[in-house]
């Protein structure tokens, strides 16, 4: 009967590969989430960077601010307006009106997230 010994991996063979792929995951995911975050964070820049073109080019266009965002969209100088990836929402946009007592539309714009950007500096002032 000895020749018909079970053939498979023991507990402690088990628990080793557990802990190897534990401590690979300890690394990893930390990696993992920095770039995440380091993502959304471009990708919020450069939504406000287009946004802020699209206000400049309709100002050239027209000599006059949009009055609002969605104004960009309709005037096809966006596409849509972009979700906030920190937000994760559309619709909270600061906008910054004009100071001007003829054209009080929107001269530029933040972002409506809370909290600090990986640099320290808070999203709303980017």
């Amino acid at each position: 009967m000895s020749g018909n010994r079970a053939r498979g991996f023991t507990l402690l063979e088990l628990l080793v590969v557990m802990a190897i792929i534990a401590t690979l995951l300890t690394i990893a995911v930390p990696r993992y989430f920095r770039a995440l975050e380091h993502s959304r964070e471009t990708v919020l820049r450069e939504d406000l960077v287009a946004m802020r073109d699209s206000i400049d080019k309709f100002h050239g266009d027209t000599g006059k601010y949009p009055e609002t965002l969605a104004m960009l969209v309709e005037k096809s100088y966006l596409r849509a307006i972009p979700v906030d990836p920190i937000a994760k929402v559309a619709d909270r946009w600061v906008v910054v009106n004009a100071d001007e007592p003829e054209d009080t539309g929107v001269k530029d714009v933040h972002s409506g997230a809370e909290g600090n950007g990986r640099d320290g500096t808070p999203y709303a002032t980017w």
